[in-house]
């Protein structure tokens, strides 16, 4: 790609945002759009709503939108502190050093436009120069950056986390457990199955239950073998989890149950074989969706390479030699198709997810988040990088050129939203840093090819301990802050249990306990109150 058409791609984009900005500026107080844009807050200020959204305290947000959304706002925070450092080492030292290099060819500023953007790349520094070391002291520097903020930032949210639980009022799903795979005999129901188990075994904190029913129309009165069964006691609940209740495996299975808010009522209706099933489809259809997106990014690939479109496209030659065309069709056009096509990924991962036997929508969609990592990794980054030919996937046949290949052609909101339905107090963060550490590997793989293609191979052994440094210390971090996010200990469960125990509102609470996993779809109809439909006769007198 030359650089006149990378610039055109980022003047249209930089436009388009500025242009949809505006748009929203001017119809978020509009009668027609008031409801869908309106901030949450009932008295919103009238000042201009960029402004004062980059003005909220963190205080704001988590008023407005749970810890998730704090945690959301961090992601962009940690994001822009590790892109503000690549960019100072990148643009302040690296570029410069890059663009002076004459490996490729003496620099001609008259014609600086049409040069290449691999002009700017450390392809361009003579192999074996003392200048690679600066790019070899920018990777170290840059993890250690990189890992330095995101154990800031799993410790600030670790606590975040902490203090959420320890000032949150009562919560339904820190009383209740999801009990599945029930043994019931012959001529016992359900209900009575959980009743007396959990009254034998767990006597003293046992509270209620309730059992989940078919949704289908014409099967709600079956009741199939899964139930919420709710405990006195957020210890005793996570005991229910935390210790096998039976001393056969496959029954009696519990797990944390989510927010009743957070229910996905429908997959209960689903056997152990249906699920095991689906799973399996899952998997196979997502291997297929990834080999169908790596054919259309091989093709878009091809789009920013104008002697190979022509070569596919000879009857567009003339039309291809006009330079705003060609700044389009190379610099614009591949990056539209790619997000025009990868738009509809999302719902199809979440699909995906919904079909895998989840009993949450947060669940489903932290699911849907994985599948859409591995996706982006396969197909916007690997076959980006890879496939400036069809030819070019044969790498994967020999996972020993990754480096080197890698080496040559790499080179070369939340006031103006809905309510959430739930919270996971911070859940998603995780997902952010296995990321951020799969990302640094990737960079130290990449690193080491590049050094040994530019004949400094001291800097190439001397990065081989790097990967293995960052791997412990994403190891330490899974070990220090990971169980934070799985599941609260024994001293803040008790801890919580004992400051409330007292407190009169606890009745009814526990009242509202019993009733709170109840499928919507077994719910009476809510009638209006004023409605006389059940006095009116059937017919009005003449």
């Amino acid at each position: 790609m030359i650089l006149s058409a990378l610039a055109t791609s980022v003047g249209i984009n930089l436009a388009l945002t500025v242009l949809l900005a505006g748009a929203y500026t001017l119809l978020r107080r509009r009668p027609a759009y008031v409801e869908v844009y309106s901030p949450r807050r009932p008295y919103a200020p009238l000042e201009p709503w960029l402004c004062a959204a980059w003005r909220r305290s963190e205080e704001d947000i988590h008023a407005a939108a749970g810890l998730d959304g704090v945690v959301f706002v961090r992601i962009f925070v940690f994001s822009i502190r590790v892109f503000t450092a690549a960019v100072v080492l990148g643009v302040g030292v690296l570029l410069p050093v890059n663009f002076l290099g004459d490996q490729l060819r003496n620099i001609d500023f008259h014609d600086l436009p049409n040069k290449s953007v691999d002009l700017f790349s450390i392809s361009n520094v003579q192999d074996g120069s003392k200048k690679l070391w600066l790019h070899f002291s920018a990777v170290y520097i840059l993890t250690g950056i990189a890992c330095y903020l995101l154990y800031r930032e799993y410790k600030y949210i670790s606590g975040k986390r902490l203090d959420y639980f320890m000032t949150s009022k009562p919560l339904p799903q820190h009383f209740t457990v999801l009990v599945r795979a029930i043994p019931v005999s012959e001529g016992v129901s359900v209900s009575d199955a959980v009743d007396k188990f959990f009254k034998e075994y767990h006597p003293s904190t046992y509270l209620s239950h309730t059992v989940v029913h078919e949704t289908g129309k014409l099967r709600r009165l079956l009741e199939i073998p899964a139930a919420f069964v709710a405990f006195k006691t957020r210890y005793g609940a996570a005991n229910a989890i935390y210790i096998r209740q039976s001393d056969n495996p496959t029954e009696w299975q519990t797990e944390h149950a989510p927010d009743p808010h957070d229910v996905y009522w429908s997959f209960f209706s689903t056997s152990f074989m249906e699920r095991w099933i689906s799973k399996f489809i899952v998997f196979v259809a997502s291997i297929l969706l990834i080999l169908v997106f790596l054919l259309v990014v091989v093709f878009v690939q091809g789009l920013t390479y104008l002697e190979q479109l022509e070569k596919w496209l000879p009857f567009l030659k003339n039309i291809l030699e006009i330079a705003v065309v060609s700044q389009l069709v190379t610099g614009y056009l591949p990056s539209v198709i790619l997000l025009l096509v990868s738009s509809c990924v999302p719902s199809i991962m979440k699909l995906f997810s919904t079909m895998q036997g989840f009993v949450s929508v947060s669940g489903i969609e932290r699911s849907a988040c994985n599948k859409m990592l591995r996706f982006t990794i396969w197909t916007v980054f690997f076959a980006n990088v890879l496939s400036g030919s069809a030819l070019g996937l044969d790498i994967f046949l020999d996972p020993k050129e990754i480096p080197s290949r890698l080496a040559v052609v790499v080179p070369a909101q939340l006031f103006n939203v809905y309510s959430p339905k739930y919270d996971t107090g911070g859940r998603f963060w995780p997902i952010v840093h296995s990321t951020t550490i799969f990302s640094l590997v990737l960079l130290h793989i990449i690193a080491i090819g590049v050094f040994g293609l530019k004949k400094l191979p001291l800097a190439s052994s001397l990065l081989v301990p790097l990967p293995v440094l960052t791997l412990l210390f994403n190891e330490f971090c899974r070990k220090r802050f990971l169980p934070i996010f799985e599941a609260y200990s024994s001293e803040s469960l008790i801890k919580k249990d004992r400051e409330e125990q007292s407190k009169p509102e606890m009745t009814e609470f526990f009242n509202n306990l019993a009733t709170a996993y109840c499928d919507p779809a077994l719910k009476p109809i809510q009638r209006s109150s004023n409605s006389d439909e059940h006095t009116a006769p059937l017919l009005s007198s003449s």
